[in-house]
């Protein structure tokens, strides 16, 4: 499997290095538009997608162990203009479904928090997302309802989709402070959406959602009780999240503000407290966790161009930063900064390049359960901290339908700081973390 890694690497330099402009041109996929049949598809409203994304990933040093695996994702979509398609103007109806197959890579051999690969899930295929969207006549107010995933309208940063640890694009906050990481990518869930937008610029946005679309106990980033996406579990709580969204231009330069919050109306667990009164950590806890009514976080979106010397290459600096306190949560802060380069060498207008910085910071409770731990037990016990993560990356758009994205990470102090689960005398060491992503649009 290293070797795979290997050869995916090595043709990402060759694309880079010696096709500079291979195929930058073409506009269909890779099937192309047979018999027309796309085209007339489009001139009645319709758009069919297909994607498939194949990670080869490897832990080199540190982590629970080094090896390398192979996480891929396929993914389908229908998008229907009613306008063309029917004759109702203003609407749009969306339906997808993923595959997701492969061994993941974090769970297995990195046990961190920020996991390495976006695609990451278990074998499976699911229903994800089935909407639809209307704009209420001139009002600058539409309305989406079905099962979404919230990340296409909220808390979005047009930089970090070039990321590929996960966090970066879906703060690790919600991925842990939530049941099952929210409804995101790869579960949906049902709700609705309200957007209100006044001019070009602003945007107003509030929605509510179920919040547990896998049917998970609270906070359970890998249980999935959800069959084929089929679930539409209702039975937990509500997910209510508003958002103000601001493209604003400083300095001629172009970018993204985003401002929001959300909250869960469902019960969640105390970190540390039991009903008792006692610590979890103490043997004679009934091992029975205060439950707290509800749980609250407020975030900031920023997506700024720095520098632009001619239309195509610019240089972005992004940041997506969510807190929540609250006895309740196993994070307390989590952060993802960092700059993307567009058009990064001569006849590679469509490559571009990123550095990013993760931030995933351990919740008081959850510290002081392990200081507990510490004082209740012989054994050794670490405390939880900071878990921090550097990435560097390449996106080789060697075809409009065919990309290669050779990356490296660098995960420092995984998961806070947690004992080797075989060597528990000693902290997970630092890890390093190379992968190529191989893209194909059909």
């Amino acid at each position: 499997m290293a070797s795979g890694i290997g050869v995916g690497l090595t043709f990402a330099c060759y694309l880079i290095l010696a096709a500079p402009a291979m195929g930058q041109a073409r506009d269909y996929g890779l099937l192309g538009d047979p018999g027309g049949e796309r085209s007339r598809l489009a001139n009645d409203g319709v758009a069919i997608y297909l994607q498939d994304a194949e990670n080869i990933m490897a832990n080199v040093a540190g982590g629970i162990k080094t090896g390398a695996t192979n996480q891929g994702r396929t993914t389908g979509e229908v998008t229907i203009d009613t306008n063309k398609a029917f004759g109702l103007a203003g609407g749009t109806f969306y339906v997808s479904a993923l595959q997701t197959h492969g061994q993941s890579l974090s769970p297995f051999y990195l046990d961190n928090l920020q996991q390495a690969n976006s695609d990451e899930g278990e074998d499976q295929t699911v229903l994800f997302e089935l909407w639809y969207d209307q704009q209420l006549g001139a009002s600058n107010l539409d309305l989406k309802i079905g099962q979404q995933s919230i990340d296409g309208d909220f808390i979005v940063n047009p930089s970090t989709g070039l990321i590929l640890n996960t966090m970066a694009s879906w703060p690790a906050v919600i991925s842990y402070d939530t049941f099952d990481g929210g409804p995101v990518t790869p579960f949906a869930a049902p709700g609705l959406r309200l957007r209100y937008s006044p001019d070009a610029e602003k945007s107003y946005l509030i929605g509510v959602f179920d919040d547990n679309p896998t049917n998970s106990p609270a906070a359970d980033t890998m249980h999935n009780n959800d069959d084929g996406g089929l679930a539409f579990n209702l039975k937990t709580g509500a997910f209510i999240i508003a958002e103000f969204q601001d493209n604003v231009t400083v300095r001629s330069l172009p970018g993204l503000y985003e401002l929001g919050g959300w909250y869960d109306t469902a019960q969640f667990p105390d970190q540390n407290m039991g009903t008792d009164n006692l610590s979890l950590a103490d043997p004679e806890s009934n091992a029975h966790p205060v439950e707290h009514n509800g749980n609250f976080s407020l975030y900031g979106v920023m997506d700024q161009t720095v520098w632009q010397p001619n239309t195509a290459r610019h240089v972005n600096l992004f940041a997506t930063l969510m807190g929540a306190p609250g006895p309740q949560n196993l994070l307390s802060f989590s952060a993802a900064t960092g700059l993307t380069l567009i058009d990064p060498l001569p006849g590679r207008e469509n490559d571009s390049a990123a550095v990013e910085l993760g931030v995933a910071k351990l919740g008081a409770q959850a510290q002081a359960f392990d200081r507990d731990k510490a004082r209740f037990t012989d054994t050794q016990s670490f405390l939880r901290g900071t878990e921090y993560i550097v990435e560097l990356t390449y996106l080789v758009q060697a075809t409009p339908w065919f990309s290669v994205q050779p990356d490296f990470q660098f995960i420092a102090n995984p998961s806070g700081g947690i004992p080797n689960p075989i060597d528990p005398s000693h902290r997970l060491r630092n890890e390093v973390v190379i992968s190529s992503r191989i893209t194909a649009t059909f």
